[in-house]
């Protein structure tokens, strides 16, 4: 996922998702920009329509172009890590466990919805985290869904069980958008 700034643009290439409005070659005007996450790598840009744009490397061209463009920096609370943790290689207290069903009723998932999307994420997420041995135990987020739902480290009939991949794509930003 490589990037260029341009005085008003970001234009990227080989984006790595080809759900998303950038890809493989594309162009993000600096209005289109809502703000910028860069707590975590990969970084994230989020778009006034809800998108959220991944980045890594060159958290100084970033920066810059935010402080250009007076796109505010933010921590943003993470949707998906909360969804996904029940596919870590971890195990939680009764008091993990309700918190983060807490955190994500603040933000206006109900416990229905957080287990119908748990229940639909399930066997791709494990497929990734578990069956791909990859092991991870300490956060697993929209761009993890996002590179399960692309084929990597899942077996290749997998992504196809959870619908259209465009289709699945704008649901996980949407939900991603929760409380912003």
């Amino acid at each position: 996922m490589t990037v260029t700034f341009g005085p008003d643009r970001i234009v990227f290439s080989s984006y790595r998702f080809p759900w998303a409005s950038v890809a493989p070659h594309g162009v993000l005007r600096a209005s289109d920009v809502r703000d910028v996450s860069c707590s975590f790598s990969p970084f994230e840009i989020r778009t006034v329509a809800g998108e959220t744009l991944f980045l890594t490397g060159d958290p100084a061209g970033l920066k810059a172009f935010c402080a250009r463009h007076d796109v505010p920096s933010v921590v943003r609370f993470d949707v998906w890590g909360n969804l996904l943790e029940p596919f870590l290689d971890t195990s939680f207290s009764a008091s993990d466990v309700a918190a983060t069903d807490a955190r994500l009723a603040g933000v206006g998932l109900p416990e229905a919805d957080v287990r119908s999307i748990r229940e639909r994420v399930g066997p791709l997420m494990r497929a990734y985290n578990f069956d791909s041995m990859l092991w991870e135990w300490a956060h697993l987020g929209l761009y993890d869904l996002l590179d399960a739902l692309s084929g990597t480290l899942v077996p290749a009939s997998l992504p196809a069980t959870l619908g259209d991949p465009g289709e699945v794509y704008r649901w996980a930003m949407k939900i991603a958008d929760y409380g912003r």
